[in-house]
């Protein structure tokens, strides 16, 4: 028998309860800011974790260095191909399961951060840094090789030619599918309730545990989701006309395209990528 059922036998109408919606979108209780709160720092902290685990990622595939190189491939492969839901089962529970490890809370002067929290940001970030290392490959292979031979013959250094010829053109084909990438985190947060933190997926079950008003709640938080990536949808666009350059015509999805979600996603990111800089260079 449904919830639904429930009502109508009581007498009370079973319809779409929209005081109790607004009353949650617009003064939503302290246990679900709270949510909120962890669901936003733990994106951050994540990507910021996985866009320079990352990097380094990327440089071990470009290695001279044939372990390296294979050490980099190996994890991009084996990352890529195991579901993020269950990495974050295995890096918490299994782990702790096994006997290897067990996320203890860490205190930090008067910081607290759960081994919950600890064990998701360390999954997230590992997770996208798969994602971020053929981001990163895919723009600094496409540059144009005699560049970089050209600074090693002023006298450059690998890693001054890294920062100061390669890295430069690449980052302007980097920010709009790491933006993308971000906005992907914020959503993937929502997997953590499998291992018990209350982000904002869970602090949701549990009110619709206690009020079986399932879709009020759940459009609830959907609201806020479409909030958080919108908000970054301009913060991205933002960015990516400071950081365009001025004599070339870079064709970046207009705002309506990223909400209704085009633009450079995980399975295009690194093709659009390579192809813009190579004409650059060209």
């Amino acid at each position: 028998m449904t919830h639904a059922t429930v009502l109508a036998d009581a007498g009370q109408p079973a319809g779409f309860d929209w005081p109790f919606f607004w009353h949650y979108l617009f003064s939503p209780s302290g246990v679900f800011l709270d949510g909120l709160w962890r669901t936003v720092y733990i994106s951050v902290i994540a990507q910021l974790l996985g866009v320079l685990l990352g990097f380094a990622v990327a440089l071990a595939q470009r290695s001279r260095f044939a372990p390296l190189r294979w050490g980099g491939r190996t994890y991009v492969w084996l990352i890529r191909g195991t579901p993020l839901l269950v990495q974050l089962v295995l890096v918490y529970n299994g782990l702790a399961a096994a006997g290897i490890y067990r996320f203890g809370d860490l205190q930090v002067g008067g910081l607290v951060f759960l081994g919950v929290v600890q064990a998701a940001i360390l999954t997230l970030a590992v997770n996208e840094a798969a994602y971020m290392a053929e981001i990163f490959r895919a723009a600094l292979d496409a540059i144009d090789p005699g560049q970089a031979e050209a600074a090693q013959a002023l006298g450059m250094t690998p890693a001054m030619t890294m920062r100061v010829v390669l890295l430069p053109q690449a980052v302007r084909i980097i920010v709009p599918p790491l933006g993308n990438e971000f906005n992907l985190m914020m959503k993937s947060t929502s997997l953590l309730s499998v291992i018990g933190l209350q982000e904002m997926f869970l602090t949701a079950q549990s009110i619709n545990s206690a009020t079986f008003k399932t879709f009020e709640i759940f459009l609830v938080v959907a609201c806020y989701y479409l909030a958080l990536t919108t908000v970054w949808s301009f913060v991205q666009r933002f960015i990516e006309r400071r950081l365009a350059d001025p004599g070339q015509v870079i064709a970046t999805p207009s705002l309506r395209e990223r909400l209704a979600g085009g633009g450079l996603g995980r399975g295009t990111a690194g093709r659009e990528g390579a192809t813009l800089v190579g004409k650059e260079s060209h």
